[in-house]
């Protein structure tokens, strides 16, 4: 096991050997780091109690405390790179004199410090000396090997500064296209789990139900199955929800399939953090509507117009909270003045977006349906939710100078 901790907010990580050199996301604030080849932290005793200490390789040549003795350590400084870590350059940066950690086909590109935030260049690779007799050349006012890194290094700043380049381009005519968005490896891969997941629990609960009223000792394994799938269940409505909202940002960068999410697997926070922000992003809009029938009893025209009025601002709070991954995108100035902006297309996006809403709703599986109903409903509700995805990742992609975000 690589254990590390992250630069941003100090989050220890650890993960398998294989992922070396590989980008991946801290869990807890969601900083993109580069999987050390080896643990970034140094492993020491204490000279006097023999307790072990593990601290940062941050910390190597400052001194310590022991804390279970309370005495001073001086942590020894291991910034060379061990030998058999191929792929990873280390190397210190020239404005805070921090390690650094970079892969192989960095060098020579210009990065900004994780530590700082200042720019350094990642050294080059060494050429040997070769031992020979140069030949006498006329003095330059211009040292062109300096000219040529300076060029390199404007070169790196440029693409630094580049959005990844994503394909656009649709085979087919869009209304048709949209509905293949699901059908990626990544895509079908993340649908497959979360019915094949939801359907084994229901069909399992439901035999040792049936098997426990003929022999009761059954009646134990179905208590168990039965807690194991509510458990189930919730974990797959959070990454459910942290899914689509991947498939907003994807859409939105001009994805046309589900977005990869190979190699990259997200911790339970941050999948609850995704889900509480749609749960909110629903209750805020349709809770004067919900609010409304419980007290009056009655489905009249006020609960309908209040219930139209939050179904018609609940899109673009989705958008705005997949975007900025944070509840600004749910700022009553942003989310209306960016449909008055786009009110024409927004409107059209309404009403395919309330038509899918409708089938979803209206087509949801019956909990006492025959078991190939409910899988078929629960299939079709899932793929079409990932196509609302697109759909409001899209409109995003398309309208992004009208809506003007700053983000």
């Amino acid at each position: 096991m690589i254990r590390f901790c992250c630069e941003q907010c100090g989050y220890k990580i650890s993960v398998r050997d294989k992922h070396a050199g590989k980008h991946g996301k801290c869990p807890e604030c969601g900083t993109v780091f580069i999987v050390p080849a080896e643990s970034a932290t140094i492993e020491l005793t204490c000279e006097n109690c023999g307790q072990k200490i593990n601290v940062p390789k941050t910390y190597a040549g400052k001194k310590v405390k022991c804390p279970t003795c309370k005495f001073i350590l001086e942590i020894p400084t291991r910034l060379t790179e061990p030998a058999g870590s191929p792929g990873i350059i280390r190397f210190v940066c020239t404005t805070c004199n921090q390690p650094i950690e970079e892969p192989e086909s960095s060098r020579g590109k210009l990065i900004p410090c994780p530590h700082c935030s200042a720019f350094t260049a990642v050294p080059l690779p060494v050429t040997p000396v070769k031992q020979v007799e140069a030949s006498v050349q006329p003095d330059k006012d211009v040292d062109e090997s300096e000219e040529q890194f300076e060029q390199l290094q404007i070169g790196s700043i440029r693409e630094f500064k580049q959005k990844p380049t994503v394909v656009t381009e649709r085979k087919l005519p869009w209304i048709l296209d949209i509905f293949l968005f699901p059908t990626s490896l990544s895509g079908l891969s993340v649908l497959a789990i979360i019915v094949l997941t939801r359907f084994f629990f229901r069909v399992t609960v439901l035999y040792l139900g049936e098997a426990s009223r003929q022999f009761l000792p059954c009646l134990a394994f179905f208590g168990l199955m039965f807690g194991l799938g509510i458990i189930a269940r919730i974990v797959i409505y959070m990454y459910l929800c942290w899914y689509l909202c991947e498939c907003i940002r994807g859409s939105a960068a001009g994805g046309v399939r589900a977005v990869e999410t190979k190699g990259y697997n997200p911790g339970l926070w941050e999948m609850f953090g995704n889900t509480f922000r749609v749960a909110l992003c629903i209750v805020l809009y349709l809770m004067p509507a919900i609010i409304y029938l419980n007290v009056t009893k009655r489905a009249d025209t006020i609960f309908w117009s209040l219930f139209v009025l939050g179904s018609f601002f609940l899109p673009m709070g989705f958008i705005g909270i997949a975007i900025y991954e944070t509840l600004r995108g749910l700022n009553p100035v942003l989310v209306i003045g960016s449909i008055f902006s786009t009110l024409l297309p927004y409107l059209a996006m309404i009403l395919t977006f309330a038509a899918v809403g409708v089938i979803i709703v209206t087509n949801v599986a019956n909990p006492y349906a025959s078991s190939l109903s409910f899988f078929i409903t629960w299939l079709a509700g899932v793929y079409l939710l990932m196509v609302v995805a697109h759909l409001l990742g899209w409109f995003y992609h398309r309208y992004e100078e009208k809506l003007n975000w700053d983000v």
